[in-house]
């Protein structure tokens, strides 16, 4: 009893520090959702082995989709006439942050791996784009006809199709704006609700059972590290939010920040699902080297990212959520019970539309 009630503890506590940067973050996905629209992002792509793939990762990079509500919106880009190295880049840096997972980043973590973060996406994304169209390789015949995210029904996150991934043509800044906010605190926070809840409990769970420095004792090699979070984050589904929750609980057991970031590129950009529509979305050829610019990049950066601890001097377990502690008590308090309400209502509305279907 006393080991649930030590697990639930640190679940709340996670989400009571969590909560302001969190209802903070869907506001502004809200706004960007008004802004940057799927339409507007397919007339600037542009052309271009490199000017196309730098674009896409910017783009990619603040939008909150994950990496199955991607899949559509990377299909109208492809339509659209952007190459598969544009393609790729927005396939990658989109899933792997989000303007919603920034704010909790800084809130559980500290400013290193807020800006390292994002960053890691964008070099990943460049990367894999560049290398996809510099490469040599035979014209494709088929094209994966994508009209709503394949994995809807089979547990992830996702559950929008393209035609709930742009406001409606609302006239007047007050209703865009209300249309941006209820994408993002009910359909993009039902979307990602229950596994943000899911990342929460597994944050308990390593919070309250798992040892101090017990990755110290157990897995000190930092490579090692990085190649276990490496396998274990390529084939499940987490989203860019709900990883974050669990990244910093592993921190704090003594994982070195290293191989938790390459936990935090892997896991929201991978899973079998998206595998299977990008092989058909653009080739087997393509998903070989979405892997693997995956595999390499995540890996490099991970090292770097232990570098740059190392030589600022910061300990990422004794900075890990300490941003946290500017936020007063009461407000902290006030914003877990709207979130609360928030999370409530917006889950049970996806659970609704899912067991409708």
């Amino acid at each position: 009893m006393n080991i649930l009630k030590n697990i639930l503890k640190a679940s709340w506590d996670i989400y009571l520090e969590s909560s302001p940067y969190m209802l903070f973050g869907f506001f502004v996905a809200g706004i960007l959702y008004v802004v940057m629209r799927p339409e507007f992002i397919s007339n600037n792509l542009g052309k271009g082995k490199v000017r196309s793939v730098i674009i896409a990762a910017i783009f990619g990079v603040p939008l909150p989709l994950c990496s199955c509500g991607v899949i559509p919106v990377a299909a109208g880009l492809k339509r659209q006439g952007a190459n598969n190295g544009a393609t790729l880049s927005f396939l990658i840096s989109t899933p792997e942050t989000g303007i919603d997972s920034i704010p909790i980043t800084y809130a559980l973590m500290d400013p290193i791996m807020t800006v390292m973060r994002p960053v890691a996406a964008f070099i990943t994304a460049l990367i894999a784009g560049i290398a996809e169209n510099f490469i040599p390789a035979k014209q494709t015949n088929g094209f994966l006809n994508v009209t709503q995210p394949v994995c809807s029904e089979g547990g992830s996150c996702c559950s929008c199709g393209p035609e709930e991934a742009s406001p409606k043509n609302n006239n007047g800044f007050i209703k865009k704006l209300l249309s941006g906010l209820k994408y993002s605190f009910v359909e993009l926070l039902g979307d990602i609700g229950s596994w943000f809840i899911v990342g929460l409990f597994l944050a308990g769970l390593i919070t309250g059972l798992v040892p101090d420095s017990f990755f110290e004792s157990y897995m000190g090699n930092p490579y090692l590290a990085m190649i276990i979070m490496l396998l274990a984050g390529m084939p499940i589904y987490v989203c860019a939010t709900a990883s974050t929750p669990i990244a910093a609980a592993l921190i704090l057991k003594g994982l070195n920040p290293g191989a938790a970031l390459v936990f935090l590129l892997a896991g929201p950009a991978t899973n079998i699902a998206t595998m299977t529509m990008i092989s058909g979305l653009l080739g087997r050829r393509t998903l070989l080297v979405y892997l693997g610019a995956i595999m390499v990049s995540s890996l490099a950066l991970g090292l770097f990212t232990d570098l740059v601890y190392l030589v600022s001097g910061t300990t990422a377990q004794a900075a890990a959520g300490h941003a946290a502690e500017l936020v007063p008590d009461s407000i902290k308090m006030i914003c877990a019970l709207v979130l609360g309400l928030l999370l409530s209502v917006a889950v049970y509305k996806d659970l609704k539309r899912r067991f409708r279907k």
